[in-house]
């Protein structure tokens, strides 16, 4: 073999002269095709070939090479090698991950899997509502040792839930009359802007807008985008709704009661994923030829943190988590103003980010793509679907989860596989029984394209307390395909 097919196998530019030494000490028929079986998993796993007799220099050679790299500060740890996880017991990786949740899709699983093989990997968890995404699963949960991985963050980064509890009369809501509830419609409708390009035509106003955006070259680039689409709510999945919230022991200042509440989800819109794209462009091009081969590995390309570009992200990535937050508060304060309401109390939470946290007696970077924290005491929303119920939750601080919990229902089944197997009418139907009002919204967001949020908080018993819980009434999405209620 020569200097190139070596380079491309993944062996460090200094230690070519050494593996062409141990090729021609395994010399024979075979060498070319052993080769191509040892070399890989060696430079995964150097330690383990360090007894054996044709390659052990050449293990040796790399494991220098890997010390000197790291004294430099361009690498982490040694990687934890390849092959082994909870659904691959045969081979050699050290990183399993944990998994809540029945019936988990085969796609899911091998995605949590390939990041367990990332060198940068120290700990991982699939949640109940996992479904494959890019890089890693929704779902997915994944710490890294001094790095950080921008697909494993999400295109929207910092997507967030946020339910208001307000002092608007609940009875009016429950009856859901389209004349009673005019003010409430049209607050949804007036507050906020759906649509993958929504934008205002005057600008709102939130201190988010001055804060430092020439952190990053990108951020400099969109901070004219991110004003006009701030108070957006963007297309998909994102939804501004009113419910009942039933509290059953009372919450903050509130006692044990239904109150009328308004919720929304939404991210960093179009800022978000041009953040996204640039460091994940970046990253990518900082791979070696090992992971550039491998379709999977390729969208999970990571950023050291003590590397300029892996400190650039992170800027950018706290960035967006403020402008998200700011981006609901604009949209709470504009609805409700509308509305007539008053706010009483505010729970909310992210999800799609990348967290500084311990674990494992260890300071990792914990990136959770569609899971909730759920720390000992912490509290978040997980909802259903556009008709089914949202919890209130607390955390309990699960160590093997890495104190996460699900963002919700999960999907079961791909936007275009629902638009093709549903239709209006049956919704329509499923709606009116459960006294919900959809204002607009698309086929690939109907209830039937969801897991049954019941089922999913149960596999979840041991990571969350249900404090409340909400029903939605009256929910505003993008208009995709139909307004729901002609």
């Amino acid at each position: 073999m020569n200097k190139k097919q070596l380079l491309k196998l993944g062996v460090p530019h200094d230690c070519v002269d050494v593996a062409i030494a141990c090729l021609q000490a395994d010399a024979g028929s075979s060498e070319k095709r052993r080769a191509k079986q040892v070399l890989p998993r060696l430079i995964a796993a150097p330690q383990e070939y360090l007894a054996d007799p044709a390659y052990g220099p050449l293990a040796k050679a790399v494991l220098t090479d890997y010390e000197i790299r790291q004294e430099k500060g361009s690498v982490p740890d040694f990687p934890r090698g390849l092959g082994k996880s909870a659904t691959d017991p045969g081979g050699s990786v050290k990183v399993e991950y944990a998994v809540w949740g029945r019936d988990l899709d085969a796609a899911s699983h091998s995605q949590i899997s390939a990041a367990c093989q990332l060198p940068v990997a120290r700990a991982a968890a699939l949640m109940p509502d996992a479904h494959s995404g890019y890089g890693l699963p929704i779902g997915g949960v994944l710490a890294c040792e001094n790095a950080v991985v921008p697909y494993a963050v999400g295109v929207d980064i910092a997507c967030r839930m946020k339910l208001t509890i307000t002092d608007l009369p609940v009875d009016a809501l429950e009856r859901n009359d389209p004349a009673e509830c005019r003010e409430l419609d049209a607050a949804l409708k007036k507050g906020t802007i759906f649509g993958t390009g929504g934008r205002w035509n005057r600008p709102q106003e939130h201190a988010v807008m001055d804060e430092d955006w020439s952190v990053t070259a990108v951020t400099r680039e969109v901070r004219d985008k991110a004003w006009v689409q701030l108070g957006t709510s963007g297309s998909g999945n994102h939804f501004a709704e009113w419910g009942v919230v039933n509290l059953p022991t009372g919450f903050g200042q509130l006692g044990a009661g239904r109150y009328v509440a308004l919720m929304s989800h939404s991210g960093s819109r179009g800022p978000g994923a041009a953040v996204c794209q640039r460091y994940s462009d970046i990253a990518r091009r900082k791979l070696t030829h090992r992971f550039k081969e491998d379709p999977q590995l390729r969208h999970l390309a990571w950023l050291m943190m003590n590397d300029e570009d892996g400190q650039a992200y992170w800027s950018a990535m706290n960035l967006m988590g403020q402008y998200a937050a700011a981006n609901h508060e604009v949209i709470h304060r504009n609805v409700t103003k509308l509305a007539g309401a008053k706010r009483l109390e505010t729970i909310e939470n992210h999800h799609n980010f990348a967290w500084k946290e311990i674990h494992q007696g260890k300071t990792l970077y914990v990136h959770r793509k569609g899971a909730t924290p759920a720390a000992a005491g912490v509290l978040g929303v997980i909802p259903g679907n556009m008709a089914d119920t949202a919890f209130i939750v607390r955390g309990k601080g699960e160590p093997k989860s890495l104190n996460s919990a699900a963002h919700g229902a999960g999907r079961c089944m791909s936007r275009t596989a629902a638009k093709k197997q549903f239709n209006w009418p049956e919704w329509r139907e499923y709606l009116r029984r459960r006294n919900t009002r959809l204002l607009a919204g698309g086929l690939d967001e109907v209830p039937g394209a969801y897991k049954n949020i019941h089922s999913v908080m149960a596999d979840q018993h041991d990571l969350v307390d249900v404090v409340g819980d909400f029903t939605p009434r009256i929910v505003l999405m993008c208009g995709d395909d139909s307004r729901a209620e002609d």
